[in-house]
């Protein structure tokens, strides 16, 4: 096991950025709206899935993202190789919810991630403001 973790630092540092320190930076851009710099951390076919639908490719989860303007606010991050484990939790404008996200990356970048939480928040803020 150990000679494992040997070649996963040696990845990272020839990567010039850990992979948590890639989802991070991420989140961080996210956070400032600056979606440009967000969309250089992951890869052109980027997977979403989240608790309420998915997006295929880049180009479509950054229009979602233009127009919902998310803020995270990180309490745990883990990472094991090219996989990362956010939990945070997440303002949505009208509700925060607490989630928890699985980053996988692809060559330094996130090719998909997975979000996780419980939707009822989210389901009846939306049935408030019909």
């Amino acid at each position: 096991m150990s000679g494992n973790i040997g070649a996963q630092k040696n990845r990272e540092e020839s990567s010039g950025q850990s992979s948590k320190g890639v989802v991070l930076a991420f989140v961080d851009a996210l956070n400032r709206s600056d979606f440009k710099a967000a969309r250089k951390h992951v890869t052109d076919d980027l997977k979403f899935v989240g608790a309420l639908g998915f997006r295929d490719g880049a180009d479509a989860y950054f229009r979602d993202m233009e127009r919902m303007r998310l803020k995270y606010d990180v309490k745990k991050a883990l990472a094991e190789g090219d996989d990362v484990s956010l939990f945070y939790d997440v303002n949505m404008g009208n509700v925060t919810v607490f989630c928890a996200g699985w980053y996988r990356l692809s060559q330094g970048k996130i090719q998909s991630f997975r979000v996780v939480f419980d939707p009822r928040p989210v389901l009846g803020a939306a049935e408030k403001s019909k």
